[in-house]
C-alpha cells in the first residue's frame, strides 16, 4: 500500500516519538512536532486507522500497528541511506544533509533504495551515527552513552548524536568534535552542569550541560 509524502511524515513521527519513550503518543505532541494544528492531527489519525497504520482512540493517544512501524522503518531507512550518499558521494557536509534527505526519503522504488544500499556497500550507520534499517527493518545497535551522563574521568569515542539540526552540527565542527573524536571528562562544573572535556588528547574544552547531552560515546 502507497502512501502520501504527509501520511509518511505522520508515520515518521509517530515512530521518533514512541522511540523517545512515549508508549501512547498523544495529538499535541505530534501537532508539535509537524508544526501544524491539533484538528489536522485528528483527521490525518483516522485516516491512518482506516489504513491498519495506527492504533487510534480519541483522547487515549495513538500508536503505530505492526505494519506502520514497518512503513516507518523503510522511511527512516531511505532517510539514512540517502544522508550517506550525500555525504559520501557529493561531499555534503553532515550539518548539510537533513533537509535534502527530507525530500528524497519519499520517492518509492523499492529497486532504487536496494541499489543505493548496495551502491554505498550496505553501510551499517548514516553520517551522525544513526543506524540505518536493514531491508527486513532490522538494525545495528551500538552500545554508547549520553556524554552528559557519565562521570568524571570515563572516556570514549564519538559514536552519534542526538540532535543533527545545522546549528548544532556546526557547533560540533566549530569546536573540532566529529564521529570517531576521544573525549575524556576532565571536570563538571556544579554551577550550571557544564563539562571540561579533553578532546583528542590534545586541548581542554568547556562545553554546556545542553551539548553534553546530544552527544553519545561509545559505552
Amino acid at each position: 500500500m502507497s502512501h502520501s509524502y504527509t501520511e509518511e511524515n505522520y508515520i515518521k513521527a509517530i515512530y521518533k516519538l514512541s522511540a523517545s519513550g512515549l508508549q501512547e503518543v498523544n495529538t499535541n505532541a505530534i501537532a508539535e512536532a509537524l508544526d501544524t494544528k491539533a484538528a489536522s492531527v485528528t483527521d490525518m489519525l483516522r485516516k491512518l486507522s482506516g489504513k491498519g497504520i495506527v492504533n487510534y482512540v480519541k483522547y487515549k493517544g495513538v500508536s503505530l500497528t505492526e505494519a506502520g512501524e514497518r512503513v516507518a522503518l523503510q522511511i527512516i531507512r531511505k532517510h539514512r541511506l540517502w544522508e550517506t550518499f550525500l555525504v559520501e558521494k557529493l561531499r555534503f557536509n553532515w550539518d548539510e544533509v537533513h533537509e535534502v534527505a527530507e525530500e528524497l526519503e519519499h520517492i518509492s522504488s523499492t529497486l532504487l533504495t536496494k541499489r543505493l544500499d548496495e551502491f554505498l556497500g550496505y553501510p551499517k550507520f548514516d553520517p551522525h551515527g544513526d543506524p540505518i534499517p536493514t531491508e527486513n527493518g532490522e538494525m545495528k545497535l551500538k552500545k554508547q552513552q549520553l556524554l552528559g551522563d557519565m562521570a568524571l574521568g570515563n572516556e570514549g569515542k564519538v559514536v552519534g548524536v542526538s540532535d543533527s539540526q545545522p546549528l548544532f552540527l556546526q557547533f560540533l565542527d566549530k569546536v573540532g568534535i566529529g564521529l570517531g573524536s576521544h573525549i575524556k571528562i576532565i571536570d563538571r562544573i556544579l554551577y550550571d552542569n557544564s563539562l571540561e572535556i579533553e578532546l583528542d588528547g590534545q586541548k581542554q574544552l568547556l562545553i554546556s550541560c545542553e551539548v553534553s547531552k546530544n552527544i553519545y560515546l561509545s559505552a
